[in-house]
């Protein structure tokens, strides 16, 4: 299971393209701390510990303790990850993909 906890972290890092630095600043973890769970020898972290990785990438810890999200989703893994992707933008962002949806939705009644 412990290589479970670091393939699930590094799959989440990665996704989120968060930096070890940036994990480290958000959960008041060391870095170094971060990285002897990803590192060869990873180790599952104690509880409390767990609880801050996940809290900070938004996360459960379940997920990051099994690999398995532990609910069923109608929204399917494209959408999701459009979702977050619509997370991170900035709210003048946001008004412009808004306005891009509704022209999208306008130019699918037209052609129908």
């Amino acid at each position: 299971m412990d290589s479970i906890f670091k393939k699930t972290l590094r799959s989440e890092l990665d996704f989120q393209d968060v930096k070890v630095k940036e994990l480290a600043f958000k959960t008041g973890l060391s870095k170094r701390t971060l990285e002897g769970y990803l590192g060869a020898r990873a180790s599952i972290p104690p509880a409390d510990v767990a609880v801050k990785i996940a809290d900070a990438l938004n996360v459960s810890v379940e997920y990051l303790v099994t690999g398995r999200k532990f609910f069923e989703s109608p929204v399917s893994e494209q959408d999701q990850r459009i979702i977050e992707g619509i997370g991170m933008l900035s709210k003048g962002q946001k008004e412009l993909l808004a306005q891009f949806i509704t022209s999208l939705k306008e130019f699918k009644i037209q052609k129908e």
